[in-house]
């Protein structure tokens, strides 16, 4: 398996021209939805599956992003899938959550938490990690602020995302004032998106996470 993935991300890496986009979302109000959702509930909401949520809804409204190089095409997709990636003990493997802008997050979060499972022992059908329309590597957990990940081909883009944490902020009346703020890190194949269609997505992704809400419904 580590071989196959350094063959794959040697090959991204030297073959894929990469570029990068980074945004600082507001996650004060995700983080009070969140824990208002998970009272009382039976499916325990994580900020990941907000996320993994929030970039499939930016695919819809950003298709571009949805996309795939090949030699004689670009391959726009139709579904919204979404690839998680999940350390294990062999190394990183990134299973799909297919269709996830129309899935309700209780759903997103009982198959990620399925998935990872059967990731960790080795029980994935190919199909259930192959393809996909982007991924989204959460270090935050890992107390990471800020990183590039290199795309899983033949995605067109990545996601990074960083740890929530408190920081000071300028708020629009020109106050200082704490904030919980997460860096995320876009990485792009410029072969299929422009550098304006990385950070229309981009915008659109913050959006949703600032305002949450959204992201239910």
């Amino acid at each position: 398996m580590r071989r196959a993935i350094a063959r794959r991300l040697t090959e991204s890496k030297q073959q894929v021209p990469h570029f990068y986009l980074t945004v600082d979302c507001r996650m004060d109000a995700l983080l009070a939805l969140r824990a208002q959702a998970n009272q009382g509930g039976a499916v325990k909401l994580s900020v990941n599956d907000f996320i993994v949520r929030a970039a499939a809804l930016a695919l819809r409204e950003v298709p571009e992003v949805n996309a795939s190089w090949h030699e004689d095409a670009i391959e726009f997709h139709a579904g919204a899938d979404i690839s998680v990636a999940v350390a294990t003990d062999g190394g990183l493997v990134t299973p799909i959550v297919r269709d996830a802008d129309v899935k309700p997050l209780s759903a997103i979060a009982g198959e990620i938490v399925e998935l990872a499972g059967r990731a960790k022992v080795n029980r994935l059908k190919p199909e259930e990690f192959t393809g996909g329309s982007l991924t989204v590597s959460n270090l935050g957990m890992y107390g990471i602020k800020q990183f590039a990940a290199i795309i899983n081909p033949p995605q067109a883009a990545i996601l990074a995302v960083g740890a929530a944490e408190r920081r000071p902020v300028v708020d629009d009346n020109g106050d200082l004032k704490a904030a919980t703020v997460m860096t995320v890190t876009l990485s792009a194949d410029h072969r299929v998106v422009d550098g304006a269609v990385g950070a229309r997505w981009l915008a659109a992704f913050r959006a949703l996470i600032e305002n949450p809400v959204r992201i239910l419904l």
